[in-house]
C-alpha cells in the first residue's frame, strides 16, 4: 500500500511526515495550510494516485482540521475510488468532525506529530531516539513552558518556519526532504548541553551543509541560486511559458529574483525571459538582452522599470499551492493582451 501524506506547513506538520519517512518509505508527500489549500492538495493527491496507477492507496491527513464539508467529500471521493482515508489531528475545531467520521482521529491533549508516532510506533516499533525527537516537538508546540524540552522545541519551531530557501509550491518534493535534512541535524543537538543555544548558534551552517553538497564553500545565498537555477534548469519544461515570440520561465516565490533569474538566463540561453509571481500579487521581470521587459510590464499590467529588471502588480492574480494554477492565470492575462492588441490593430 501506497501512502499520500498531507501535513501543515509548520514544525509540528513537518515533524508528521519525518516520522511517517522513517516508518515507511512508500510515501509521497504533500503539504498545505488550512482552507483551498487542502482541497487543492486533495485533488492532486487524486490526480498522483491515479497517474501512479495504485490498486491499494492510503490518504493519511496530519495536523490539519477538516470541515464537515470536506469530511463529506473527502469520504465519499475515497470510498467511490476505493481509497482508504486516515487523519490524525490535534486541533480542537475538528471534534464534530471526530464524532461523525471513525477514521477522523483528535486528541487535544498531544501535538499532531506525537499522536502520529504513538499511532504507528504501536503498529510498527517504538524508537528512544524518535521519541525524545518527538518530546521536543511536543514540548513547544502544546507550549509546555516546564518541560525541560521547551527552550529546544522553540529553536527547533523557528527552524521550520524560517527554513524559506526551497520553495514548496515550485519543488514539493526537495522541499520536504530539505525539511527532513534540518530535522535530522537538529535531532544531534538533544541531548547536549545548553542544546538550544548550540543548536541556535549552529542553525546557519546547518543550512549551509545542505546546499555545500552540490557546491564548493561559498555564500549562502549563492549556494541556494545554485542549487535552484540547477533544478529550474532541470524542470525547465514544466515552467515554460511564452509571450510574443520569446520564450520565458514562470517561478512563483522564489525568491532572490535577480540573482536567480539572471543565474538562470546565462545558463540557459535558450530562455529569453524570467516571471517571478509573488503572494503580494507582484510580478519580477528579468531578461538577457534578448527583449525589453519593462516594455513587456507595461504592457501586462501596466508596470515598467529597466529593460533586464522591471515589475508590477497584477491585481486580479489569485494565491494559490498548485503551480499548474499559477501558471494558467499568467497565460490568461498574456492571452487576453494579445486578444485586445489584435483586436486594437483590426
Amino acid at each position: 500500500m501506497k501512502i499520500y501524506h498531507l501535513s501543515h506547513t509548520d514544525l509540528d506538520g513537518y515533524a508528521c511526515q519525518y516520522i511517517v519517512n522513517f516508518y515507511f518509505k512508500n510515501v509521497k508527500f504533500y503539504n498545505s495550510n488550512y482552507g483551498k489549500e487542502i482541497n487543492e492538495n486533495f485533488i492532486s493527491i487524486l490526480n498522483d494516485i491515479e497517474k501512479d496507477g495504485e490498486n491499494e492507496a492510503l490518504i493519511l491527513i496530519s495536523d490539519l482540521n477538516l470541515t464537515l464539508t470536506q469530511c463529506e467529500e473527502f469520504e465519499k471521493t475515497c470510498k467511490e475510488k476505493g481509497i482508504k482515508l486516515l487523519l490524525l489531528d490535534h486541533h480542537q475545531s475538528g471534534f464534530e468532525c471526530m464524532q461523525k467520521y471513525e477514521w477522523y482521529l483528535l486528541d487535544s491533549s498531544r501535538c499532531a506529530a506525537k499522536i502520529v508516532y504513538d499511532f504507528f510506533s504501536k503498529i510498527c516499533f517504538k524508537d528512544e531516539n524518535l521519541e525524545r525527537f518527538v518530546r521536543v516537538v511536543n514540548a513547544v508546540d502544546i507550549w509546555l513552558k516546564d518541560d525541560e524540552y521547551f527552550e529546544l522545541g522553540k529553536v527547533f519551531l523557528g527552524l521550520i518556519a524560517n527554513a524559506k530557501e526551497i520553495n514548496r509550491v515550485m519543488f514539493q518534493r526537495e522541499n520536504v526532504f530539505y525539511m527532513f535534512f534540518l530535522l535530522e541535524r537538529a535531532r544531534k543537538f538533544i541531548e547536549k548541553e545548553d542544546a538550544h543555544i548550540l543548536l541556535d548558534n549552529a542553525v546557519h551552517f546547518i543550512k549551509k551543509d545542505y546546499f555545500l553538497m552540490k557546491k564548493p564553500d561559498d555564500t549562502l545565498a549563492n549556494l541556494l541560486s545554485y542549487f535552484i537555477v540547477e533544478k529550474l534548469s532541470l524542470m525547465k519544461e514544466e515552467f515554460v511559458l511564452y509571450y510574443d515570440n520569446h520564450k520565458g520561465i514562470l517561478t512563483s516565490n522564489i525568491g532572490n529574483t535577480s540573482i536567480i533569474g539572471n543565474d538562470f538566463l546565462v545558463q540557459n540561453p535558450d530562455f529569453d525571459f524570467f516571471i517571478d509571481v509573488s503572494s503580494r500579487k507582484t510580478l519580477s521581470f528579468r531578461a538577457n538582452g534578448k527583449i525589453d521587459v519593462s516594455l513587456m510590464a507595461k504592457k501586462l499590467v501596466g508596470g515598467g522599470g529597466h529593460k533586464n529588471a522591471s515589475g508590477g502588480l497584477f491585481v486580479g492574480f489569485k494565491e494559490s499551492a498548485n503551480y499548474k494554477f499559477i501558471k494558467a492565470q499568467i497565460v490568461d492575462l498574456i492571452k487576453a493582451k494579445e486578444l485586445k492588441k489584435e483586436s486594437e490593430n483590426v
